[in-house]
């Protein structure tokens, strides 16, 4: 969305633009960039911190999340793949009863998920007004 803003030449929003293989690029190497770095502290927290999982709750949360990701999809809805996953091991803990969840870790989790929204916009702004004084 920025590359298009930035690229009409007078800060118009396009309905529709080709993206140039470099700026996917790009996004692909930063996702891999933060997998390497973060995914094991994810992988870690999601599946030994929450609830105690065995094989066959494992994949009850799972599938619950896959799930939850392709009906998302079909209503063309935005879901967070890691999100409902998190989903997936609560409810495969609340099945045992609250006293099979670590709530502090649960807390934690919750304080970042609303974290991520303002976060999120304030980056979105700085990126915004810097590729915008870079290009425009």
């Amino acid at each position: 969305a920025v590359f298009s803003t930035l690229s009409s030449g007078g800060g118009n929003i396009t309905q529709k633009m080709a993206m140039p293989s470099w700026l996917l690029l790009i996004g692909g190497a930063g996702i891999v960039t933060s997998v390497l770095v973060f995914g094991y502290r994810v992988m870690r927290t999601i599946s030994t911190q929450i609830t105690g999982l065995t094989p066959s709750s494992a994949f009850a949360a799972e599938l619950a999340a896959a799930i939850t990701v392709v009906l998302a999809s079909a209503m063309a809805l935005p879901v967070s793949t890691t999100y409902t996953l998190v989903g997936g091991v609560l409810g495969v803990g609340l099945a045992s009863g609250l006293s099979a969840i670590n709530l502090r870790v649960v807390a934690t989790i919750l304080v970042f998920w609303i974290v991520t929204l303002p976060a999120g916009a304030i980056l979105c702004i700085i990126f915004f007004y810097g590729f915008k004084s870079v290009f425009g």
